[in-house]
């Protein structure tokens, strides 16, 4: 009697295990909206041009390039920086002038102490398959040349947008014992050298940080709306003062299944699109948000 009840509950949980895993992948398949070229296997940034073409760039060790993406996900053109190293490259913004700035700023190993952002001109103003960039550098001032201590471990970077005249830079959080934070430093949008001045911080979770880790941001065409992405969920604030982007009401969209989501960019105001690596035959693709249809749990909300 003990050994039936016992391989009933199993069966049990075997089934519920498996609707929510189910129930997870539809969350996330359901927003599909295209595979994207093989040759993108670790897409890391997303942006649009002018013209609504969607540019994509691969993270470190590929060419110093952006793609353009097809409607059906293939390469469409190949834009050569001949000026620039892709040692690590993270994440594509845009300003209100249309310039598109590439982060080559990851820094796995909290070893890297002067990092790199790539400014060029608006892709579809770029005639043939090359062009050349404003160089922009930037250190962290707390750093100096000896090893981070474990709990300091926040100079990943993997996510900025441009606002005014600056670039706000949001960490990929390292730190052992994991806090969940994400620190925000600015530094100018032209070509300088640059101490990262820490102007905010905001908290995604404290524990299985490999689901907390912010990869990638962006903001609205109004910039009123701004985004942080994670393999699980897009961060939602609104309504904030200036660049104080956590001042004002905070939400939080539950993607469903764990992939390995890198990349995020609005369409226009009420539309995003993200896309993830290709792992074991999951991910690989673009999806698409509506943010008047989605679901999302309020974290925070002004009175």
């Amino acid at each position: 009697m003990i050994k039936k009840s016992l391989f009933t509950l199993v069966i049990f949980i075997l089934l519920i295990t498996a609707v929510i895993l189910g129930s997870s992948i539809y969350t996330l398949y359901s927003k599909k909206r295209l595979t994207v070229d093989a040759r993108l296997k670790e897409i890391s940034g997303i942006e649009f041009d002018k013209a609504k073409h969607l540019w994509a760039i691969n993270d470190g060790g590929d060419d110093a390039k952006l793609y353009r993406l097809s409607e059906d996900g293939s390469i469409a053109k190949e834009v050569l920086v001949t000026n620039a190293k892709n040692i690590d490259w993270e994440d594509i913004t845009q300003n209100d002038f249309g310039h598109f700035f590439l982060g080559d700023f990851g820094n796995n190993t909290q070893k890297r102490r002067w990092l790199t952002i790539y400014k060029i001109e608006n892709p579809i103003d770029i005639k043939g398959n090359s062009t050349q960039a404003e160089i922009i550098k930037f250190t962290y001032p707390e750093l100096d040349d000896q090893p981070v201590a474990p709990n300091k471990r926040n100079y990943d970077l993997e996510a900025f947008v441009a606002f005014g005249r600056h670039l706000y830079l949001f960490t990929k959080n390292r730190t052992k014992p994991f806090d969940g934070i994400t620190n925000v430093y600015k530094v100018g949008d032209h070509a300088a050298n640059f101490d990262a001045q820490l102007v905010d911080s905001f908290k995604t979770c404290t524990t299985m940080e490999k689901l907390c880790w912010i990869t990638s941001a962006a903001l609205s065409p109004s910039r009123k709306k701004l985004v942080l992405l994670d393999s699980t969920s897009i961060w939602l604030f609104e309504n904030f003062e200036g660049d104080k982007f956590f001042s004002g009401d905070v939400s939080q969209i539950d993607l469903g299944i764990v992939t390995q989501k890198e990349a995020i960019t609005f369409y226009d105001e009420n539309t995003l699109v993200f896309t993830d690596e290709e792992f074991k035959g999951i991910g690989g693709n673009a999806y698409v948000i509506k943010l008047d249809e989605t679901t999302k749990k309020v974290i925070k909300k002004l009175p």
